[in-house]
């Protein structure tokens, strides 16, 4: 395969080479060949009104045009000899790969082989790289068929869009079809096996690395409920390779969803509606386990939890009572070493938090225990009452979930939702229980990972939504956690633009009145 691949762009670059040779024959001829009469430049006659003087003025400035025109046409000739040289360079080391030169039999082809095996060991594809901060991980862009997910998303971008570029799209399909090729190939496929489409494909995950090349870790549907196939591929700047193929089956995969919580009875009401049908209705496979802080409402969030399970069913359930001040962290390293049975999926999450069935999913996809972390990047949710106008204008909570740059942004800067396996977290140390107030723990358990072997998955994820609430900052924060605190209350509001019209909102309505009173006087 790799050999045709190589013939294949030799004869490419043959083409190339003759089209290179055409176009510099036209342009020696577009140079060299004399002009018609009709088509000369108008000159002046000598006895014309313009004089002699006038005439030896208007050949000059033709003939220095001329050289100009001839000059041009000698530096783009040159260019195109550079480019054929190099072109020719090229081909020869490529005849050389493809065509065994004597002496050396597959020496070339084994040596490009090793090359590219190189580039798979040096990125991050069996085995995470220790990272000295967390700003030096690569993150991943989630795909489907038909939209991409991306982080680095700037103030002129969406973070969901159809890929318009063309480069982009036909990476993602190109590397698509190369895993459906490799899910119907009849080396590696049973006689009864279905042949596998495109619309088997659930979702992705890639990321480039620059001097290494492209990892993609595709999923698709297996041949029974909860199975799944997927496949990892990587472009080491070159043919694309086949890393691996698995077949996973998540039919007993449980997600423990541990939630810390105090007080916010309302929230919590809202998170068990979402639990109800996305977790019990339409997974069922979870376990919630809520960690609540002093004794105030408590009350009132069992008796939410027990109308839940009676009404559906759900036995599945942890509740834990602490006292003392609410600490995130100790609240979710409490849930998880409470754990009593064999290694489980956990699942940390807070109550204002909207999940969908799907993600839940694409927790067990992106989590291995032992192997892999999935750290994803939830989509925060703008402030209804600012982006709707006015309160009687807000849809419900399903209409207000759209990604889109004008209702959200993708939280990149918080790591406090993560999958990972109890026997991970256990074994990286958990939270440091020293951390008071807002902000903190979770960073630190995410470089913790960082800093570890595991692969550390960072992406976005299109069905976990952060619900807008109102932020307040206690004076009693730290200044840097007080920093960080009023930074995340800022980005919580409203987009850029958003935020602007709010800014200059006295400007806007002095503009209007000025525009009636313009309009007015006109009238009388």
């Amino acid at each position: 395969m790799l050999r045709r691949g190589l013939l294949a762009w030799a004869s490419r670059v043959v083409v190339l080479l003759v089209l290179l040779c055409c176009a510099a024959s036209v342009l020696y001829m577009l140079a060299c060949t004399p002009r018609g009469d009709d088509e000369r430049l108008g000159l002046p006659r000598a006895n014309g009104p313009t004089g002699r003087a006038g005439s030896q003025a208007a050949v000059l400035s033709w003939e220095e045009r001329h050289r100009d025109h001839v000059g041009s046409l000698k530096r783009q000739i040159a260019q195109l000899q550079d480019e054929l040289q190099e072109r020719s360079e090229q081909l020869r080391a490529a005849q050389q790969l493809a065509g065994e030169p004597a002496g050396a039999p597959g020496r070339a082809q084994a040596d490009l082989l090793a090359f590219l095996r190189s580039q798979v060991d040096r990125a991050e594809v069996h085995a995470g790289v220790k990272q000295a901060t967390e700003y030096a991980a690569v993150p991943f862009d989630s795909f489907t068929l038909h939209k991409v997910y991306q982080l680095e998303t700037g103030l002129t971008r969406h973070p969901e869009e159809k890929p318009v570029r063309k480069d982009k799209r036909d990476e993602l399909v190109e590397a698509i079809q190369s895993a459906v090729e490799a899910l119907n190939s009849p080396a590696e496929s049973s006689p009864d096996q279905r042949p596998y489409t495109a619309s088997d494909f659930i979702e992705g995950i890639y990321r480039t690395e620059r001097d290494k090349g492209t990892l993609y870790e595709l999923t698709f549907r297996g041949d029974h409920k909860h199975e799944f196939r997927r496949l990892v591929l990587f472009r080491p700047f070159g043919p694309i390779m086949k890393v691996k193929k698995e077949q996973l089956n998540m039919a007993s995969t449980l997600v423990n969803v541990i939630v810390p919580l105090a007080r916010r009875v309302d929230k919590f009401r809202q998170f068990m509606q979402n639990f109800r049908e996305m977790s019990i209705q339409q997974d069922g496979r979870v376990h919630l386990t809520v960690v609540y802080f002093g004794k105030e409402e408590m009350d009132e969030v069992k008796g939410i939890l027990e109308n839940t399970s009676r009404a559906a069913n759900f036995r599945n359930f942890t509740f834990i009572q602490l006292s003392g001040e609410f600490s995130r962290g100790k609240g979710l390293d409490v849930g998880a070493r409470s754990w009593k049975g064999s290694n489980v999926l956990l699942f940390f999450c807070d109550v204002d938090i909207y999940f969908t069935s799907e993600f839940l999913n694409t927790c067990r996809l992106n989590t291995q225990p032992g192997k892999k972390v999935f750290y994803p990047v939830l989509f925060s949710q703008y402030n209804p009452g600012i982006i709707y106008g006015h309160h009687d204008a807000v849809p419900s909570l399903e209409q207000q979930l759209v990604i889109k740059k004008e209702t959200g942004f993708w939280r990149d800067f918080g790591f406090g939702m993560t999958c990972q396996y109890r026997s991970d977290f256990i074994n990286i140390g958990g939270f440091d229980l020293d951390i008071r107030g807002w902000g903190g723990e979770d960073v630190h358990l995410y470089r913790k990972y960082l800093h570890s072997n595991l692969v550390v998955v960072r992406a976005p994820a299109r069905g976990l939504f952060h619900l807008w609430h109102e932020k307040r900052c206690e004076d009693e924060l730290a200044p840097e956690q007080y920093r960080m605190c009023i930074q995340s209350k800022a980005m919580n509001e409203a987009s850029h633009g958003q935020l602007g019209m709010l800014v200059f909102r006295h400007e806007i309505e002095a503009h209007l009145r000025r525009q009636r009173r313009k309009t007015g006087s006109r009238k009388s």
